[in-house]
Order: structure tokens, then sequence, then C-alpha cells
């Protein structure tokens, strides 16, 4: 709890005036950002090693690192004022299970790799999977942190997260019991060998 008020007094301060926060969401910073972030650590196994992709102002990722000490959490951003923010924030904090990597993901595939990967309102269900799937270390999941739309972008997106090996999908609701609204998770398990690579990759040359 201590780790956790203190985060909320960074985001708060320095948090808003490096344009990570915005200031109206000052007041709900506890229940609306870091509770319903933190409330998905029951997505991963004990000692698990995750990837937070475009992490910002260490929503998810610092969150997570804080309610499980266990985990082993690597946060992806590209922008270097964000990463110096993030890199004080968790050195402010004493975490030691969290490393700061500065890079978009598509740069960091074969640096930075883990059997789970999350993300918090980042991009569209399918656009997320083509920056994600590529850092799982062999089968593995993404945990995408979305809201009332999860199940309408997975029917959606399902086409397109099936050629990107895609085995297995569940929203899930996290937090009920301490939030007034649960935070809910698009559950996304891919198998890469069974990735379609040839209309995968024509995708992503043209793009």
């Amino acid at each position: 709890m201590p780790s956790a008020v203190r985060f909320v007094e960074i985001l708060a301060d320095t948090g808003v005036t490096h344009g990570l926060i915005g200031p109206r969401e000052v007041p709900r910073l506890w229940e609306r950002h870091v509770l319903n972030c933190a409330v998905i650590e029951d997505a991963f196994p004990q000692d698990a090693k995750l990837v937070d992709v475009g992490s910002g102002a260490g929503l998810p990722g610092v969150a997570l690192a804080i309610a499980r000490p266990d985990l082993d959490v690597h946060l992806v951003e590209p922008m270097q004022r964000r990463t110096d923010w993030l890199t004080t924030t968790v050195t402010d904090l004493g975490l030691d299970n969290v490393t700061v990597h500065r890079g978009r993901a598509e740069e960091l595939v074969g640096v930075v790799s883990a059997p789970w990967v999350t993300a918090r309102a980042v991009a569209r269900t399918a656009k997320l999977a083509r920056w994600c799937v590529p850092l799982l270390d062999g089968r593995g999941t993404v945990v995408a942190m979305k809201g009332r739309s999860a199940q309408e972008e997975l029917d959606a997106d399902r086409r397109d997260l099936t050629k990107l090996g895609l085995v297995d999908a569940i929203v899930t609701e996290h937090g009920g019991s301490v939030l007034a609204e649960p935070a809910l998770t698009l559950d996304l398990t891919f198998e890469p060998k069974l990735r379609q690579g040839s209309s995968g990759e024509k995708s992503r040359t043209k793009r």
C-alpha cells in the first residue's frame, strides 16, 4: 500500500506536468487508473515475466509490479521523456522487478520477449496484436485491457487475429469485489508457429 499511495502521488504531480495524466483525472487516479490496473494481476501466474507495451504512465506495468513483487515486468515505451519519467518513478518506488526499455514494440523484437504481454489503451485489438505477438516467447498470451467493447472488438477482429496464430480468446472480468465496475481484459493466446505467414507478411509489407 505505501508504494501504491506513493505512485498515485507521483502521477498526480509529475505525471500531470509531463503530460502523462490529464489534470481532470487526478481526483480518480486511484480507482480509475491504479487500482483498475492492479486488479488484473490475477491474469498472470507466479513469477511470470511480462512486457507492458506502450507503458506511458506505467499503467498497467508499474501498478502490476507493485501489486505482484514476484512478477518480472518490462516496460516498453518509445518516447524519451516518458522513459525518463518511468525510470525515475521506478527508482523512487524502489521496484527492482521492473526494467524500462525505450523503443517501439516492433523495434524491440529479439531484444525483449516474454510469455505474457499486456497493454492498456494503446490500439484496437488487431493492430495491438500485430505489435505484441512478435514479443511473445513462443506460445503466449496477450492480456489487453479493454472496456465494454472487448467482445465487440474480438468478434470484429477475430479473422485478423487468427492469421497471427490465435488459438484461444476470452474476455475476463477482474476486481469485481473492489471496483464499482470490474476491469475487463481480452486474453488472447497465440501459437506463433500457426501464423499464416504469407498473407501476414504481405499485409505488413504494404503498411
